[in-house]
């Protein structure tokens, strides 16, 4: 005997049952929310879609007969073997074809994902490292907490158990017949003989199941509700500043590559934090503050001065987060070109003003195609990080040359890892 349960939910779906399959191919599903992200494009990701996973290990759960004992199973269309038979395994292994007649394949079902569940399991394991409470953002978020027991309320928030031990405590206290009693008046009456006897147990029983219905099982006063009051939930403060570099050196891919980091890091953080706060810097030898259309969209040329970029970043911390009550995050895109002349400057920025105040710094150097991530080749830029990053592991930097590389990189610059710091 089997039992399956398909039953659907108002929507036409079987919600519960998808969502168990959910949580038991997590890992599959979310493997391949992670391939298919490699392809898309960063608007894509919102979309939500269809995933392929391994058909393998996916079966449907059921309850089923234990396996004790010893069980004769006949299988319908069975005309060649008999009982003892040894079968011999098929040429090329195990599963099924490709094609037909044609090498050894692996089935798999496509599912279709909705956006809400693409993104958390795009988003699952991120987050923004060391986020500390500082001072509490004023939340207009609540969350219901449970706050002792009412007389009133929904029908399902009824304490079954309060209610029912409130109702035995009048029971008792009004000698209400137990339900015993009457039974065993009930059996006495059948068994006696005597009739004058059996009148006197009549009148009895007659007696006691007009106090029991003068006094019930559950009476009104005795229900109990669960009461919850809306707490305030402490949410920390944190902004997060984004540098991009938008020189004449910066090409029109690498700059393609910045603004889909960006993106990302842009959905990341408006899905998962409710008080982080986003500031676009973008710098050429001039840095300025702009808008998310700005920033994204407006083109931009000039020469390079990284330290432009932190100057402005010190200028708006100074001027709007103070450190002691905001958690301060940055992370810069460039391609790791800087004028001679601003290596001094940008390494006294980063080591004296920038760093202290920083929960994490990501930088992230975009390069032309087929580069690759383990290039040799450093640029000055690259090689002043590696050398602050020795006495400041907060500082993470990483490397891209091509789309694909993109959300690898992003998931290893934000991915969930212990609170004493950031990886290397």
């Amino acid at each position: 005997m089997h039992i399956v349960d398909r039953r659907l939910n108002p929507g036409g779906k079987s919600l519960e049952n998808r969502q168990r399959f959910l949580r038991r191919a997590k890992a599959l599903v979310q493997r391949a929310v992670y391939q298919s992200s490699h392809n898309r494009d960063i608007q894509d990701i919102l979309k939500g879609g269809e995933v392929s996973i391994p058909l393998d290990g996916m079966e449907e759960p059921r309850l089923h007969r234990g396996a004790e004992g010893v069980h004769e199973h006949i299988l319908p269309g069975n005309k060649t073997f008999i009982e003892g038979d040894i079968l011999q395994r098929p040429e090329g292994g195990s599963g099924r074809p490709k094609d037909a007649g044609e090498g050894v394949g692996e089935d798999a079902f496509r599912f279709i994902l909705t956006r809400e569940e693409f993104l958390d399991l795009f988003l699952d394991d991120l987050e923004l490292p060391d986020l500390a409470k500082r001072k509490l953002a004023n939340a207009d978020q609540v969350n219901p907490v449970r706050a002792g027991y009412s007389v009133t309320g929904s029908p399902a928030n009824i304490a079954v158990g309060r209610t029912m031990r409130l109702a035995m405590m009048r029971r008792i206290a009004l000698r209400r017949p137990k339900s015993e009693t009457v039974a065993r008046l009930h059996a006495d009456i059948a068994e006696c003989k005597d009739d004058e006897h059996r009148m006197a147990l009549e009148a009895e029983l007659k007696s006691l199941e007009a106090r029991a219905r003068r006094i019930p099982y559950i009476d009104p006063i005795d229900i109990r509700y669960r009461r919850f009051e809306n707490e305030p939930k402490p949410v920390a403060q944190a902004v997060m500043f984004c540098l991009m570099d938008v020189s004449g050196s910066m090409s029109e891919h690498m700059k393609d590559l910045a603004k889909r980091f960006y993106m990302l890091l842009y959905i990341f953080l408006t899905r998962q934090y409710r008080r982080v706060e986003i500031v676009f810097i973008r710098h050429t030898d001039r840095a300025e503050e702009v808008d998310e259309e700005t920033f994204f969209r407006s083109p931009a040329t000039g020469g390079t001065q990284v330290s432009s970029a932190l100057l402005a970043m010190r200028r708006i911390v100074a001027d709007r987060y103070p450190p002691a009550d905001w958690n301060i995050y940055a992370a810069q895109a460039s391609d790791g070109d800087n004028s001679y002349s601003d290596a001094t400057p940008t390494e006294r920025l980063m080591r004296e003003d920038i760093l202290p105040i920083t929960q994490y710094f990501a930088y992230l150097e975009v390069g032309e195609s087929g580069r690759g991530l383990g290039s040799s080749s450093s640029s000055a830029l690259w090689t002043l990080y590696q050398r602050i990053r020795a006495e400041h592991p907060i500082l993470s930097t990483r490397r891209v040359s091509d789309r694909s590389e993109i959300y690898p990189v992003f998931h290893d610059l934000f991915q969930r890892r212990p609170a004493q710091g950031a990886a290397p």
